[in-house]
């Protein structure tokens, strides 16, 4: 039997985890993904199927305040800095997306300084 790389079993976990859980406009799906190079966090409204507010390492701004572009610093920074463009955009609560990831490192980073900055999840 062939084995399935990472990849493949993260995309298996993200398609199981999306069966339940949907973004609407009052509350949106933060979605979060990583790299082996950077983090992107999108809030998504699913059912008109738009973004509605997003922030990632790739940014200019983000990338110039951090020394490294893809660990748990970045993600805290990252976490607060979404956190803050969705309270500007009049989002507070919203549904966690892990994106197929554990739920620690990283992604717990981000998550963590988002609900300290004034998101609900």
């Amino acid at each position: 039997m062939k084995i399935k790389s990472r990849s493949v079993m993260r995309e298996i976990r993200h398609a199981r985890l999306r069966k339940n859980v949907s973004g609407t406009a009052a509350k949106p799906r933060m979605a979060v993904f990583h790299s082996l190079s950077h983090i992107y966090v999108q809030f998504i409204d699913d059912e008109a199927g738009h973004t509605l507010a997003a922030a990632s390492t790739v940014e200019p701004s983000v990338k110039a305040s951090l020394s490294a572009t893809c660990n748990i610093e970045a993600a805290r920074m990252l976490g607060k800095i979404a956190a803050e463009r969705a309270l500007a955009k009049g989002i507070n609560a919203v549904v966690f997306d892990r994106g197929g990831h554990m739920f620690h490192g990283k992604v717990k980073a981000l998550a963590d300084s988002a609900r300290e900055a004034g998101l609900k999840f």
